[in-house]
């Protein structure tokens, strides 16, 4: 039986680390929390949880989560976000992978829970990620808050296993909100360091685009009021992201 590690960063998650930790005591050997300065209790619960909690000054998603990976036990590695858990059937798939492992990587559905209610539909579902991998031959990569695995190595064999990551997202609309102002600023900033540029016409129209996308190509509809919100609010996300890439750059030309 090849042994584990899950690998989590934190931030003031006092609100979900429990839980995070809890799903993950079955199967790993090893629980490694990377803390980058929480004001809460996230520290006090981790440590009675079990988990090896150490404390390192934030440097980006990317570099976070590599880092954290260095500090686990055993090569084998689940990475899993404070807010995420694993679902009964993702556990049993993940015992499987330990008693007998056949790739270096394997991905699982996503599926988020919006204010008390699992979304299954407007693209939200299944956001396969790739979460368990030897971290000999994956790591993570991308840019800033876009973070994926890449391969350190040619010829990396990856599986889909069963079983959902539960992701418990968001507790009220407010908080979507305001991370989608968050990203937004990120990602207009990226986009203009990069040379990008956005028409008037882009503007208008793909906002729309993505609304009707999501909720009815997407069956976004299904999810009922809060598959609207969350189609809403992504629509209205991507305005503020080709807004702000907007003024972002009349900034430099005025400059």
């Amino acid at each position: 039986m090849h042994k584990l590690s899950a690998v989590i960063i934190t931030l003031n998650e006092e609100k979900n680390i429990a839980r995070c930790i809890g799903s993950v005591k079955d199967i790993a050997d090893d629980i490694v929390v990377v803390d980058s300065g929480s004001t809460d209790q996230t520290e006090a619960i981790c440590i009675e949880k079990g988990a090896r909690f150490f404390v390192h000054k934030w440097e980006g998603y990317i570099e976070q989560k590599n880092y954290a990976n260095t500090l686990a036990e055993y090569p084998l590695i689940l990475s899993i976000d404070a807010d995420e858990a694993l679902s009964e059937a993702l556990k049993e798939s993940i015992r499987k992978v330990k008693g007998d492992p056949q790739a270096d990587g394997y991905e699982m559905n996503r599926m988020t829970n919006y204010c008390g209610k699992w979304i299954r539909h407007g693209g939200w579902y299944p956001d396969r990620k790739l979460r368990l991998f030897h971290r000999d031959k994956i790591e993570w990569g991308g840019e800033r808050i876009h973070e994926s695995m890449v391969f350190k190595l040619l010829g990396v064999k990856t599986e889909k296993i069963h079983g959902d990551l539960l992701h418990y997202s968001y507790y009220t609309i407010s908080e979507h909100i305001a991370q989608a102002n968050h990203f937004t600023n990120i990602t207009a900033e990226l986009a203009v360091e990069k040379g990008r540029k956005t028409g008037l016409l882009k503007l208008i129209f793909s906002p729309w685009i993505k609304f009707i996308r999501d909720y009815f190509i997407k069956s976004g509809f299904l999810d009922g009021y809060y598959g609207y919100i969350i189609c809403k609010i992504s629509a209205q996300a991507t305005f503020m992201k080709y807004a702000k890439i907007r003024q972002l750059r009349k900034g430099e030309t005025r400059n």
